[in-house]
């Protein structure tokens, strides 16, 4: 294995967490999940998000904070491997599309103090869904508070991390198309995404489109 911390990133409903619980199993990593269930303010957000965004905002940072940084500061940094279904700077670009005005820059203050403390992945597996798809993931999963959702608050996050993700220039960032993948139910597509992880890549946005790659199409 290539690298030793792994983020796997991605929209509401992309299947981060999916892909990096069966990674972790099989690679016998360490996994950091996001603990959005226990956020008390994430159904009422949902309801009404101009009132409770920067609570949950708030909530999600220090949560993910304290998360990271007892799981992370245990590791050895040579030889343990993690694997996590969020990236830090995640905070970063939900705030911005949730926070106006004088929330935004308080949240902004506070969120460059925490982040400057926390290790970065190696690597940043971003998997790209089109906003149809996200939906119908989303509705399958049948979590009540979800199904509300536009698809063009979708479309504006996915936007978000990818212009925030094209400017992050230290960190190999591999953006699969994963619109033909199913790596739930085959195998196969599951085994080439692992397979990324035993590539070089360079820092900055690096594309995969399985159609288009020869390892990909000899499975």
């Amino acid at each position: 294995m290539k690298y030793n911390y792994i983020t796997v990133e991605g929209c509401i409903g992309a299947g981060k967490t999916t892909l990096a619980e069966k990674l972790s199993e099989d690679l016998n990593a360490q996994i950091v999940l996001e603990r959005f269930i226990d956020n008390p303010f994430l159904a009422k957000f949902y309801q009404d998000s101009e009132h409770y965004a920067f609570p949950l905002e708030m909530t999600f940072l220090t949560d993910r904070y304290q998360q990271l940084k007892t799981l992370l500061s245990k590791r050895d940094l040579f030889t343990d491997l993690v694997i996590s279904d969020y990236f830090i700077d995640k905070c970063h670009i939900f705030a911005k599309n949730n926070l106006q005005g004088d929330e935004y820059n308080l949240y902004i203050k506070v969120y460059e103090i925490i982040s400057a403390y926390l290790p970065k992945p190696e690597i940043i597996i971003y998997l790209h869904n089109s906003i149809e798809q996200l939906l119908k993931n989303i509705a399958n999963r049948g979590r009540d508070f979800e199904q509300n959702i536009a698809p063009e608050y979708l479309q504006d996050i996915q936007g978000s991390y990818m212009n925030y993700l094209g400017h992050l220039s230290n960190i190999p960032v591999v953006i699969v198309d994963t619109h033909e993948l199913d790596f739930v139910k085959h195998i196969e597509h599951y085994n080439y995404l692992k397979s990324l992880l035993d590539r070089d890549f360079h820092t900055g946005i690096n594309m995969v489109i399985p159609s288009e790659d020869p390892a990909f199409s000899a499975r």
